[in-house]
């Protein structure tokens, strides 16, 4: 093809032998230019076209695909070119280009699977994207570990394709990662927290955590392979390596089915006579309570007799587990239960201390029944 197109301009550009190759890169570089401009107006019509359509892998696989395509008609028409160079001018530019040529080859292959990868990730963690069951901790798991794997797999066929043997390559990484290993275990009890992390799945990303043994509370922003980073209450981040994780409990209320009223209240020992009618009346109103979960165990019984105080406990569980609505919902229960126990004459009971006084008269008989 080059030859016929040296020849044909030789005949009609009246250009010597010696010097129609310099035409001919320029015709390489600039079909190049032009089927680099006609396949990005290609993919502009194909994406405008896919938007139409409920489908969004077909948008995810058009995306990915769109700048190592074009990139790859460069390395291609660019190649071409060095060729036609080496031919005409004796260099030794053949010998550079051509593994050049492959690994740029293999690294556009691999660009292009990472960019699908990373696409697909997104679209599987965004609400609006594709329906799916996994949770975004699962499919960021999977997302890395995919373009990790994709990573390692193009490297080592970079490095065949350079004439290096992948089993010494293997071998040397055996022998090293022992070293590695030694030197660099805090790492690796990092990356292997995280990865139980990614497989026990004790929390996600937006789960409100919290451990008894450590002082950690907080809401999960980022699950890495080394650190974990948790927004706590106060606006602070909160990097955790992941090796914690697998020495010490880890509580995740997010995940609880109800949130507990669990509630003593006290009263007065001169009301004793109401109480009975005010436990059976606050059962009642939670018993009819839209926000109490009749399922769950739900307890109203005078409990203890206090120092100065007579108290019954409320325990219920509400169906809502949202931490500011539950608040609300306590706030309601426990007005209500005021209102019953006024309702009744009684008052609910507060730390007092009752003192007796001996009168007069009583201190000066006692007194000589002393002296007798």
């Amino acid at each position: 093809m080059v030859g016929n197109l040296n020849q044909w301009l030789i005949n009609n550009f009246a250009l010597g032998q010696e010097n129609s190759w310099v035409l001919i890169v320029f015709v390489i570089v600039f079909s190049t230019l032009v089927v680099a401009f006609i396949v990005g107006k290609v993919f502009n019509h194909l994406a405008a076209q896919l938007s139409k359509t409920r489908n969004i892998w077909d948008d995810i696989l058009l995306e990915s695909a769109r700048r190592p395509t074009i990139m790859m008609v460069w390395v291609l028409g660019g190649s071409w070119a060095f060729d036609v160079i080496d031919v005409k001018t004796g260099t030794v530019l053949l010998d550079i280009v051509e593994p050049l040529r492959k690994v740029a080859v293999i690294l556009l292959l691999g660009w292009f699977l990472i960019r699908f990868v990373h696409a697909a990730e997104k679209a599987l963690i965004d609400p609006e994207g594709i329906d799916t069951t996994m949770d975004a901790t699962t499919v960021s798991a999977m997302g890395k570990l995919l373009r990790l794997a994709l990573i390692i797999t193009v490297s080592l066929v970079v490095l065949q394709s350079f004439g290096y043997s992948i089993s010494g390559v293997l071998a040397f990484g055996g022998i090293g990662g022992l070293a590695v290993g030694f030197a660099a275990k805090d790492l690796l009890a990092n990356f292997f927290g995280g990865l139980m992390i990614y497989l026990d799945r004790p929390f996600k990303v937006g789960d409100w955590v919290r451990s008894p043994d450590k002082d950690i509370e907080g809401t999960v922003e980022d699950i890495g392979w080394r650190l974990t980073r948790i927004r706590t209450f106060d606006k602070r981040p909160l990097y955790v390596p992941n090796a914690t994780f697998t020495s010490i409990s880890v509580e995740n209320p997010s995940r609880m089915t109800n949130r507990r009223i669990y509630e003593t209240v006290g009263v007065r020992y001169c009301d004793v006579k109401t109480v009975k009618a005010i436990v059976d009346d606050i059962r009642e109103m939670l018993r009819q309570h839209p926000d109490i979960d009749q399922r769950q165990t739900l307890i109203v019984n005078l409990n203890k007799f206090a120092p100065s105080s007579l108290d019954f406990f409320i325990y219920c569980f509400t169906k809502t587990i949202n931490w500011e609505h539950f608040h609300k919902i306590k706030e309601d229960v426990l007005l209500k239960v005021m209102g019953i126990i006024e309702f009744h004459g009684a008052e609910a009971a507060f730390p007092t201390t009752t003192v007796h006084l001996i009168p007069e008269g009583e201190i000066q008989i006692r007194k000589s029944s002393d002296q007798e």
